[in-house]
Formats: C-alpha cells, sequence, structure tokens
C-alpha cells in the first residue's frame, strides 16, 4: 500500500477511533526506540511473519530520517544458511535486552512466543504487541493495539496506518523536534516552488 492509498484510507476512517489508536501506538513505538538509539526486533508466529510491516518500517526509517524504525525481522524459518537479513531466528528475542523493542504482530495469541517474549521483558525491553485481542500477551506488553477479528480493518490495513503514522515527522503538538526532523523541514522548505503572487 503506498503513500496515496494511506492517505485515502485515513480519509475513509475519519471520525473513527482508529486514526487516534493507530498514531498513538505508532507514536509509543517511536518513542521507544529513538530514546534508546534503536533495537527494534519485530516478530510474527509461525502462520503469520509481517513482511510487509518490516519493509515498510524501513520504508519510513528512510525516508523520516529515523534509522531506529528500521527493524531487525526475526523469523520462525530462519536457516543459518539464509541471507544475514533472513537468518534471525526466535532465540533472538530471548536476547532482548534493555533498550530493545520487541514489536509482536499476531492475529492470535502466539502460545509458542509467550516464554521468550516474557523473558525478554524481564531483561528489560520494552514489549508492544500489534493484533491478539486480550490475552496474556497483551498483559505482557508495554502497550498493544488490538485488531478484532469482526473489526472495520483487517491486520494488514492496520499495520499500514501504524507504519505510516511511526515515520511521520513531528511527534505529539508540542514535542521537541530532533535534528532530523528539523533538517527536513528545512529541506522542505527550501526545496517548495515558489508561493504564487497574490
Amino acid at each position: 500500500m503506498d503513500a496515496v492509498r494511506v492517505a485515502l484510507l485515513r480519509e475513509v476512517l475519519a471520525g473513527t477511533e482508529w486514526l487516534g489508536a493507530t498514531r498513538r501506538f505508532a507514536s509509543g513505538l517511536r518513542g521507544s526506540v529513538v530514546a534508546h538509539g534503536g533495537g527494534l526486533l519485530l516478530v510474527g508466529t509461525p502462520a503469520y511473519e509481517p513482511w510487509h510491516l518490516a519493509a515498510h518500517l524501513v520504508d519510513e526509517a528512510a525516508w523520516s530520517g529515523t534509522p531506529e524504525l528500521a527493524p531487525v525481522l526475526v523469523r520462525h524459518g530462519a536457516r543459518p544458511g539464509d541471507p544475514a537479513h533472513l537468518a534471525v531466528g526466535p532465540g533472538r528475542i530471548e536476547e532482548a535486552r534493555r533498550g530493545e523493542t520487541l514489536l509482536v504482530v499476531a492475529p492470535e495469541e502466539p502460545a509458542g512466543l509467550l516464554e521468550r517474549v516474557h523473558a525478554a521483558r524481564r531483561a528489560g525491553a520494552t514489549v508492544l504487541s500489534l493484533g491478539a485481542a486480550a490475552g496474556e500477551l497483551a498483559a505482557m506488553s508495554h502497550d498493544t493495539l488490538t485488531v478484532p477479528e469482526a473489526a472495520e480493518l483487517d491486520l494488514d490495513s492496520v499495520q499500514h496506518l501504524v507504519s505510516a503514522a511511526a515515520g511521520e515527522n513531528g511527534g505529539p503538538p508540542g514535542a521537541r523536534r530532533g535534528f532530523w526532523d528539523r533538517l527536513s523541514r528545512l529541506a522542505e522548505l527550501l526545496t517548495a516552488p515558489p508561493s504564487a503572487p497574490w
């Protein structure tokens, strides 16, 4: 889904709780990884690996000048012979430490991951969850955004909204803008076409 489709989706969802919820969650995600200088681990379930979210976060990291948003995709089927960016297995979750953020994307309660996620939280990692309804994962997460099965949106659409919002410059009103945000804004001003005289 490109930026135009995300903008159209936002228009359709205007007045619903989804825009505020996805922006709030994305702000927490961005704040967590930026405050600690990166270290974002992204994991799904064996049946649902969040490839699209990983790709969109990498794009948003580049476009927003926020490299901390680029995640390490933790794969359940990772093999030692895979390219380095695809060879990170679930054991990496247990190695997570203070300053790292673990984002779990799961359409249902990821029973096989709960022990590893709990170990990461005990070690000081920030745990965020997206998708699964209230359960053990939600209880051990610092922040969660649930996407019920009967929701107007599916999990994939919510991921697009979250990734786009995470890459937005500026943050909440009144927040201090970082160096890259200010530099990006200055570049926009300098490269914008001159306004038409009235």
